[in-house]
């Protein structure tokens, strides 16, 4: 039997998009028997998902990824430290700062004369604004380190699984996939950077004399790029969604299954409490969302010898909304939340899951699934046991795999009986 070849693919979400695919990499990794993380036929990345793509596709386990990222242990060429993302573009600062004279003195000798001439006053007098508030240096330096060690490399040829890595042409708005043929001269780490520079906050990479953004300003996933070497299973991750905060309802998530429910949840009645931050995360979280659903079902369309499984955050779970996007305080906390919600997640949907992965030679380990005293990080003293919310956990999950069961027997059942299904 031909081995099946399944690619990965990982959006972005800033440093709690990296958190989240990072738990649930984990997740999947010991729940799945069969899959080799590192032994995929393909990878693509966006974002914060680019960077743990080119350490998949460079032999870093997901553990040696949690221990770098989220531990900040491990070789010192791996660690990866939240001063990285925060460096602030004294060059840019600089060289916008040194553009203001000339245009103040350009603007002086412009006559005033209404609203017309006032923004276009204001519209020049912008261009000595910074292009983003952060440097990508000190990131691209850390992955060249990282992948600079022995047995890794930082040339998307050497690799011996194929990475794409997608940015965005600032000046066509264009996908640019580093590691694509044409594409793949360019070092990884400076992809990675690319892919990563979110406008607004970081600066643009400067590749080849052209300038590149984040890959997310042209799709969440770019899973096309996988798809199209024809491959048999996609897995994908998406940690961005929309918040469900409809009192009493269970959200749908991609695939159609209700998500999870959980009893350890802190209620959000109404979003619009939580003011101009809250309204504008959810109004972005919603417009990336609704573009990659509309991709999903494009790709069910065009790609229907592929199978795909997503995995997200329950849209119902408040923890991984409220979390600062670009935050990295709390990374174990929430590390540890996207890993149990990973676990939780298979669980619910283990029978549907596992006739998926089945068809590919792999397996659910159900003894590792209902091990309730696994974590991804060792427990810190406050951390108290639940036995009581696990069990009804349990059940809760029991049911809701019950209920996909049903679902998926009722076009039979209606055919027996010559009833439309409801």
């Amino acid at each position: 039997m031909t081995a099946p070849r399944i690619g990965l693919a990982l959006a972005g979400g800033g440093p709690l998009g990296a958190i989240y695919e990072i738990g649930a990499l984990c997740a999947l990794d010991e729940a799945v028997i069969g899959l080799d993380l590192n032994r995929l036929s393909g990878y693509v990345g966006v974002s914060a998902g680019g960077f743990l793509a080119a350490g998949l596709a460079n032999g870093l386990t997901p553990r040696q990824l949690c221990t770098a990222f989220i531990q900040n242990q491990g070789p010192r060429e791996d660690r990866v430290q939240p001063s990285l993302f925060i460096r602030p573009a004294l060059g840019e600062f600089a060289e916008r700062l040194a553009l203001l004279p000339g245009l103040l003195a350009r603007a002086a000798l412009q006559p005033l004369g209404g609203r017309r001439s006032l923004l276009a006053t204001l519209e020049r007098l912008g261009r000595a604004l910074p292009t983003g508030v952060f440097s990508h240096h000190a990131l691209e330096a850390q992955m060249r380190r990282m992948l600079s060690a022995p047995g890794r490399s930082n040339d998307f040829r050497r690799l011996q699984h194929k990475l794409v890595l997608v940015a965005t042409d600032l000046d066509s708005g264009e996908a640019a996939p580093f590691g694509q043929p044409g594409w793949d001269h360019v070092p990884i780490s400076e992809a990675v950077a690319a892919s990563a520079a979110l406008p607004g906050l970081f600066t643009p990479v400067a590749i080849n004399g052209r300038w590149y953004v984040d890959g997310a300003l042209k799709k969440t996933l770019h899973a096309r790029v996988l798809l199209d070497m024809g491959l048999d299973l996609v897995l994908c991750l998406n940690p961005l969604v929309p918040f469900y905060s409809a009192a009493g309802a269970t959200p749908p998530l991609a695939g159609g299954q209700p998500a999870h429910r959980s009893g350890l949840r802190r209620p959000i009645p109404r979003l619009v409490d939580g003011g101009l931050p809250v309204v504008l995360t959810q109004t972005f979280r919603s417009l990336i969302h609704s573009r990659l659903e509309q991709g999903m079902k494009g790709y069910e369309t065009s790609h229907p010898g592929t199978d795909i499984l997503l995995f997200e955050p329950d849209r119902a779970d408040p923890e991984l909304f409220l979390a600062n996007t670009f935050g990295y305080g709390q990374r174990r906390e929430l590390a540890e939340h996207a890993y149990q919600q990973t676990r939780a997640d298979l669980r619910s949907r283990r029978s549907t899951l596992g006739a998926t992965l089945a068809a590919h030679g792999l397996a659910l380990d159900h003894a590792v699934l209902d091990d309730g005293d696994r974590h991804l990080l060792p427990r810190t003293r406050g951390s108290a046991a639940r036995g009581g919310v696990r069990t009804l956990q349990r059940l809760d999950e029991v049911l809701d795999d019950l209920e996909g069961a049903l679902r998926g027997l009722e076009p039979a059942r209606s055919a027996l009986t010559g009833r439309q299904p409801v």
